[in-house]
């Protein structure tokens, strides 16, 4: 019985460590490939800033959730929880391979990946006044494309 038991265990350690591995696990708060060095994140100021003088970097970012993709957490926009920063950040995840809960806005994220600039198309700026449940009228009302920074995530961590 301690045989069946003990492999019963080792089984179900091994489910969770690759379970873990994958990284796209919602009960830890890591999605993607988690962050290799939380600690190493850099202000959403800084991000947002160098982001006027460069076209791209890669980084590691804390930032505030704004708001979520509410048809399946798809993307999030980004603020900066100092308030030093008035602008966001359009986070999205690398080749679709995780999603962020829809109920995330108000919490704390430190995100690793790619900040670029990029113009937004009217089509794709109306999508997402879609997915975030805007009238048709306001959806209507986007005529115009949008340059704007974003964010092309590999990792997500939630701050608890």
């Amino acid at each position: 019985m301690k045989l069946t038991q003990s492999l019963s265990v080792l089984l179900l350690g091994l489910v969770f460590v690759f379970a873990c591995k994958s990284g796209t696990t919602t009960d830890t708060g890591i999605y993607g490939d988690g962050v290799a060095n939380p600690d190493a994140a850099i202000s959403f100021s800084d991000v947002y800033a160098q982001l006027d003088a460069t076209d791209s970097l890669q980084t590691t970012m804390r930032g505030k959730v704004e708001s979520v993709c509410q048809t399946k957490g798809c993307w999030m926009n980004l603020v900066d929880p100092e308030g030093a920063s008035e602008g966001e950040i359009f986070v999205q995840f690398f080749d679709y391979g995780f999603f962020m809960p829809k109920d995330l806005a108000g919490s704390e994220v430190i995100v690793e990946g790619n900040a670029y600039t990029s113009e937004t198309t009217v089509e794709e700026l109306r999508h997402y006044a879609e997915d975030e449940g805007a009238s048709e009228e306001e959806i209507a009302a986007i005529t115009e494309p949008l340059f704007e920074k974003k964010f092309m995530a590999t990792g997500v961590i939630v701050v608890k």
